[in-house]
């Protein structure tokens, strides 16, 4: 079966850590450029990270700079998104996406609905 599947959300204290994994299934990730968005309840998606095919240069929206870090390992066949220091406005629905096409860029959107898309795992952040 050709999927995307995310895991490794949960909850967390701020300043805490998750680490969560985008895992394919039924096609070979590093042939695609990757991105994390994350949607909170009520506020439109948002563009976290991106991953590009090639060289695997990458992007982070401004809100997260410095915090978290999206990886590959190829062996895997998974994408890695690290979140370190989480804040009260880091909580969502995460998910990763193989748009097709898409150019991973600063930008950090996605105009095609194409491609592979996960379901996303939740991310909640509270003492």
């Amino acid at each position: 079966q050709v999927q995307l599947v995310e895991s490794g959300g949960g909850l967390v204290q701020p300043g805490g850590s998750l680490r969560l994994s985008c895992a394919a299934s039924g096609f070979t990730l590093n042939t695609f450029a990757i991105i994390w968005f994350r949607q909170a309840p009520g506020k439109e998606r948002e563009g976290v990270t991106c991953i590009s095919s090639m060289d695997s240069k990458s992007y982070y929206a401004d809100s997260v700079k410095g915090r978290f870090t999206i990886s590959r390992d190829v062996a895997e066949n998974t994408v890695y998104l690290q979140m370190n220091g989480l804040k009260p406005e880091d909580p969502g629905l995460y998910y990763c996406a193989a748009p097709n096409p898409f150019t991973c860029s600063a930008s950090l959107q996605a105009q095609s609905h194409s491609g592979f898309w996960g379901q996303g795992t939740q991310v909640t952040v509270s003492s």
